[in-house]
């Protein structure tokens, strides 16, 4: 599908507007197919593209394997988040999350399956959706962002079945703890909290700007990332990137790092994360930085590691934010090419 271009510009000018477009992109939100082919990455402009993983991967790839093989008009405004099932692809934007299916998608045909949105205090009020989050075992998408709030959405029925609020400024993300069903949210309030799915009722409450070690009053006391393995959770944002032992509320390790960071994740013995600066930083748990990967970007909003087991070939890292490019890195040690909006 074709780029959306107004009609005011002439035709002898939509390339010249393509690029100006290309220039001033961000792109905020990444996902990957339920068959682990396909990335799909959404825009400041409401435009989700999906590129072919396996065709970029290929021995025989060209410059055309890295352009996108369909790239749609998903949301008036940008495309904030984005998550897959293992049929649909969800994208949330200012105000409502849409569904997409993959299937339909791959075959160009982007038609939305259904849009919802959460119930706010007022018919006016239309906040940005920051952040979703997948419970598999209860079949439930949790979506958060300006309002302050949790909202918990039955998949099966489409319908909102609970709001969880405890924040008291912005919710930028989220993080599921997969042995129970608890969930961790971080906002502009400088707060973690930890929230039992089953009673609705938030159980524990990390105040990070508060500890001394992990303030950075210069910085802003917001929380932007954060990700979670078991006892342990990895935050940061304005505070600094910090290793908390969550039945203790104990910060274990403060890692060195004087750039905001955007995004964080576990991967086996690592902490990667990524922010302001072109690098993705790989973390020792004990906080020595093993190796800062650079990339294309001059700012990073998001990683997404592809570990779908039905396409091992795919298995990669990829990494997006302040360019109309996604930097893909085969390994970790290196930007191995890079995917062009």
């Amino acid at each position: 599908m074709e780029r959306a271009v107004p009609h005011a510009v002439p035709l002898g000018q939509v390339e010249v507007f393509q690029a100006l477009q290309r220039l001033h992109m961000t792109i905020f939100s990444q996902s990957v197919s339920p068959c682990g082919k396909f990335l799909a990455a959404g825009n400041n402009y409401g435009q989700i593209a999906i590129f072919s993983l396996s065709a970029a991967l290929s021995s025989e790839a060209k410059e055309e394997s890295k352009k996108p093989v369909v790239t749609f008009q998903a949301h008036d405004g940008p495309v904030y988040c984005m998550a897959s099932t293992d049929r649909h692809l969800l994208s949330a934007g200012d105000g409502e999350v849409k569904a997409w299916l993959w299937a339909e998608i791959l075959k160009k045909g982007c038609k939305e399956l259904w849009r919802r949105q959460p119930p706010y205090r007022t018919s006016l009020e239309v906040p940005e959706i920051n952040a979703l989050l997948l419970v598999p075992k209860e079949n439930a998408l949790i979506l958060a962002g300006g309002d302050c709030q949790l909202h918990t959405m039955d998949l099966e029925t489409g319908t909102f079945t609970r709001a969880l609020r405890g924040h008291t400024d912005y919710v930028h993300c989220l993080a599921l703890r997969e042995r129970s069903p608890e969930v961790l949210s971080g906002g502009e309030d400088g707060a973690v909290r930890l929230w039992d799915l089953r009673s609705a009722k938030e159980v524990q409450t990390i105040e990070v700007y508060k500890h001394e070690e992990c303030s950075r009053p210069h910085n802003g006391r917001w929380i932007g990332c954060l990700a979670t393995d078991s006892d342990w959770m990895v935050c940061g944002g304005g505070p600094a990137l910090t290793l908390w032992h969550l039945r203790s509320s104990t910060p274990t390790t403060v890692f060195p790092m004087r750039a905001p960071q955007k995004h964080v994740t576990f991967y086996q013995d690592l902490i990667l994360s990524a922010g302001q600066g072109r690098c993705v930083n790989q973390w020792q748990l004990s906080g020595e930085l093993k190796a800062q990967v650079p990339g294309s970007s001059p700012g990073l909003l998001s990683l997404s590691l592809n570990q779908q087991p039905a396409a091992p070939e795919c298995k990669v890292l990829t990494a997006a934010g302040n360019s109309c490019r996604v930097d893909v890195f085969t390994n970790l040690g290196y930007r191995a090419f890079s995917l062009s909006f």
